[in-house]
């Protein structure tokens, strides 16, 4: 498809080219691969779950969790396919719900990506943190207030690359995917060759762990039933974001087939290499001790099992390969705040939807950092005796239930609609049916889960109860979910219509 092409489809779809159209079909890809980032979320959430079913949280949980993940991508690539704009999912859901839907959609999936950016460049600062303190000897303490001036250092830094160097972003996109590659291959084969002895297959299989604090319950029910599925908060964390792809869909050629076969395909290579990743640090987990004295921080095993040198090149492969993914999550972020203030849906909607002359949302770009800088305060405090604050994983969790959620109001509007819906050239066919059912199952059990207490010292009334350990994601989320009602209810109905139009005649030449 020719960009001409790509701006008629845009134009009758209610919106004039305003942003550069320069994305190739790879670095729409890229930049959706770089946001899920193995190198990121393996490394920043492995810890989750270690403590919560161990071993097996990982090796079995991750391939089960990805595969319906990858239906839940399947169901957004025939979407996106047929509606290839900026908005992505908000959009959807006006176009085939109502301005209701659009506007709860907008607002999930906008605080989403906020929290995974947030989330990215504290794991990204954490992992600096540490590489610092390696590489001075400790001189570097590496504190928790150390960390977070770090993750604004690494926030700014990529506000600034996507307002400065934006014909350079899909550039970079692409070397991270490569980053992403061969960083995952060079860390595999350190530990497959570093080691002086591996963990056997049944450990790795078969192990169970239970740190949580929550016992295993009556036959075992609580851990198979709570505790592990917390676990595999590891693999619905990582594999998230994917959205990108129908962010950038207004700046990438022959987008309603390239961003389609762009988002699913990012999911399916992303959940290959994890998975070998993953089983990488298992067989290396030899020290489980050490480990769990660390509370199941991944770095432990680096520590254990390797050479001071070969640990400490592992966390500078991981924390240049989050860097490159808080990166993406900043641009995916911008998108979105561009495009759903272009709608008139966010407070200061003319600011936050204007464009400088570079073609860039800069305000937006600004926003959003500012609102992820702001929800990460907690993050300056820890529980005692951890040295990963609570608020980190809190974050995560409104970041995953955000973004499912979001992702979950357009797929059922998909099943609502039957054969009314107008598939693009990408399309499910018949499937549609048993695959969206099974996404909006999947979505609905994992959002309950990631609102529950990660442990007992979080669950008020308990006689450890510490607010440090709250998980406050479901008071974060549920404060969002109220506030966003009453705005409708009292004001947005009034005057909130769901997409505007930017354009008023389709060009007839192509």
């Amino acid at each position: 498809m020719s960009t001409e092409e790509d701006s008629k489809r845009l134009a009758e779809l209610g919106y004039k080219q305003e942003l550069a159209r320069t994305w190739s079909g790879f670095s729409n890809f890229a930049i959706s691969f770089s946001i899920i980032s193995i190198l990121a979320g393996c490394f920043t959430t492995f810890g989750q779950a270690w403590n919560n079913g161990g071993p097996i949280a990982i090796s079995w949980g991750w391939p089960l969790i990805s595969l319906f993940i990858l239906i839940i991508g399947f169901c957004m690539s025939e979407l996106v396919s047929a509606f290839p704009t900026a908005g992505g999912i908000y959009w959807w859901a006006a176009k085939m719900g109502k301005p209701i839907h659009g506007w709860f959609t907008g607002w999930l999936n906008l605080i989403g990506l906020i929290a995974v950016t947030a989330s990215v460049d504290y794991g990204c600062a954490t992992f600096l943190n540490i590489t610092l303190t390696r590489l001075t000897g400790g001189a570097w303490e590496g504190t928790l207030s150390q960390a977070f001036l770090l993750f604004v250092i690494v926030l700014g830094l990529h506000a600034l690359i996507n307002i400065f160097s934006h014909r350079l972003i899909s550039l970079l996109q692409n070397v991270s995917v490569w980053w992403h590659v061969f960083g995952a291959a060079i860390v595999v084969g350190i530990l497959v060759f570093g080691p002086s002895e591996h963990q056997s297959v049944g450990f790795v299989f078969t192990e169970t762990i239970n740190n949580s604090g929550f016992g295993d319950g009556s036959n075992g029910l609580t851990f198979w039933l709570y505790v592990l599925p917390l676990g595999f908060l590891l693999t619905q964390y990582t594999i998230t974001g994917f959205d990108a792809c129908a962010h950038v869909s207004e700046e990438t050629q022959g987008a309603s087939t390239a961003a389609a076969r762009g988002l699913w395909q990012s999911i399916f290579y992303s959940a290959i290499g994890g998975w070998i990743v993953l089983l990488a640090f298992l067989f290396a987990a030899t020290n489980v001790d050490a480990i769990n004295e660390q509370g199941g921080f991944v770095g432990a095993i680096f520590e254990t099992a390797l050479s001071s040198p070969l640990a400490t090149a592992i966390f500078a492969i991981s924390t240049i390969g989050q860097f490159f993914c808080g990166m993406s999550c900043v641009t995916s972020m911008s998108r979105m705040t561009y495009a759903f203030a272009r709608d008139g849906a966010v407070p200061g909607w003319r600011l936050w939807s204007r464009v400088d002359r570079n073609r860039t949302p800069v305000n937006a770009i600004l926003a959003g950092c500012g609102a992820a800088a702001f929800i990460t305060l907690p993050a300056l405090y820890a529980p005692p005796g951890l040295t990963t604050p609570v608020a980190f994983f809190a974050v995560v969790s409104i970041a995953v239930i955000g973004l499912y959620l979001a992702f979950l109001i357009p797929i059922w509007l998909r099943l609502r609609m039957g054969d009314r819906f107008e598939p693009g050239p990408w399309t499910l066919g018949r499937r549609y049916k048993v695959l969206g059912w099974i996404a909006v199952i999947e979505i609905a059990v994992v959002c309950v889960y990631f609102i529950m207490p990660f442990s007992p010292a979080g669950v008020p009334g308990d006689e450890d109860f510490t607010w440090t350990s709250v998980n406050y994601a479901p008071i974060a989320v549920g404060v969002v979910l109220i506030g966003i009602g009453l705005w409708w209810w009292l004001s947005a109905r009034h005057w909130f219509t769901g997409p505007r139009r930017t354009i008023d005649e389709v060009p007839t030449d192509a």
